[in-house]
């Protein structure tokens, strides 16, 4: 199958997650007492899951794009794995509404954590399962021919995200704000550039030895 279809229907699925966070931001009314900033101010909250969030299922789509492009074609496994997926990253807009009500919340706080970081850890675990798939399991129908140590590079960077959102779950036994704190720096993380390790390596002579470097 092409991955023209498999990138056209992802693309869509997570259009409406992404937009779907929004609608947890709700405009102040100007009946009642108290200013329009503090209001907004009260709500900050929401505006902190919004961001966190936002960022975060940018960059899966980013990412998520990035594999499919290494594809030349799919088979029923590759669709299954991205349907799991599609269905981790639908849930975010609600995990994402809970913790927002319950940052702040007397009772329920901690749950509200633990549920918000679980979905990103079992994410994260579905989504390295997938990319193990498409390039160990798959290679075969990978677009261009990819080094081992090109693919064990890109394995060990989307391993990164999974230990941090492992303790996001487990912190937020002890605060809600450490596992939004912790998913936010994961989702900064993951929004600058990998290292190129695509470009060939050139000679150079250095204290009587040749050492390769990359070139520019």
């Amino acid at each position: 199958m092409s991955t023209s279809r498999l990138e056209a229907f992802s693309d869509g699925v997570i259009a409406v997650a992404i937009t779907l966070l929004v609608l947890d931001l709700r405009v102040p009314r100007p009946a009642g007492t108290g200013s329009l900033a503090r209001h907004l101010i009260e709500q900050w909250p929401g505006f902190a899951a919004y961001v966190v969030s936002f960022l975060t299922i940018g960059v899966i789509w980013i990412n998520h794009n990035a594999m499919l492009r290494r594809l030349a074609s799919a088979d029923h496994s590759i669709l299954t794995f991205n349907v799991l997926l599609l269905m981790c990253i639908v849930v975010l807009p609600f995990t994402t509404s809970l913790m927002a009500e319950y940052l702040t919340a007397p009772t329920g706080q901690h749950l509200a954590a633990e549920i918000y970081g679980g979905s990103l850890l079992v994410f994260a675990l579905v989504f390295l399962a997938m990319q193990r798939h498409v390039l160990i399991n798959r290679a075969q129908l990978l677009r261009d021919p990819t080094p081992p140590v090109m693919r064990r590079s890109i394995l060990r960077r989307t391993a990164v995200g999974v230990l941090p959102y492992l303790l996001a779950t487990v912190g937020g036994l002890l605060s809600p704000y450490f596992t939004l704190t912790i998913s936010a720096a994961v989702a900064v993380f993951y929004s600058l550039p990998a290292p190129d390790r695509s470009r060939p390596m050139s000679p150079r002579r250095s204290g009587g030895r040749l050492v390769s470097r990359r070139q520019p």
